[in-house]
């Protein structure tokens, strides 16, 4: 997605159409900029109540979710999985190749895939996705390489908020208020 070619809006709206699946890393992202451990050097879990939420949903109206690492982000596994996010990808190579793992997975061309990237790491991934997305505090080297800036901070709403543009642009949100007089 080129934001700069056309009318940003209507651009937007257009890749929204498209998305099947949101992906996006656990560290910056789905955790937000923190990596945090107890005093026995175990790394400790922390989700955002409105990016749980949103990821429900998403799962519920039919869209796919990968979560992804080029780290064993194992300790995230068990809450992922409660959630029924079955497209995990820890310890890979790069964040491109498992990207790249769970769309042919799908068989999903890069245009179905949203992606959040908050640092020079999913670079590869950003230019590659049909929806690349930054969260406010993203790496500045990031804003001019993405289509849309979310509004919150990696894990702290950054992923409701994409998920909620996506089913609302594809009238699948329904908490949306009806307009109907």
């Amino acid at each position: 997605m080129e934001p700069s070619l056309a009318d940003p809006s209507s651009k937007i709206q257009q890749a929204l159409q498209a998305v099947r699946a949101v992906v996006f890393p656990v560290d910056g992202v789905l955790n937000g900029p923190r990596m945090t451990f107890d005093s026995n050097g175990g790394e400790i879990v922390s989700l955002s109540n409105r990016d749980v939420s949103a990821l429900k949903e998403a799962l519920r109206q039919g869209l796919q979710v990968a979560v992804i690492s080029d780290r064993d982000a194992g300790v995230f596994r068990p809450a992922l999985e409660a959630l029924g996010v079955t497209g995990i990808y820890f310890g890979a190579s790069s964040l491109l190749d498992a990207y790249e793992e769970f769309r042919q997975q799908q068989g999903f061309a890069d245009e179905a895939c949203a992606y959040i990237g908050d640092d020079i790491a999913d670079v590869p991934v950003l230019e590659r996705a049909g929806f690349p997305v930054t969260p406010i505090d993203g790496a500045d080297y990031l804003r001019s390489r993405v289509g849309y800036i979310s509004a919150f901070e990696g894990g702290k709403g950054c992923i409701r908020e994409v998920v909620e543009m996506v089913l609302q642009q594809q009238g699948k949100w329904p908490y949306a208020e009806s307009r109907e007089g």
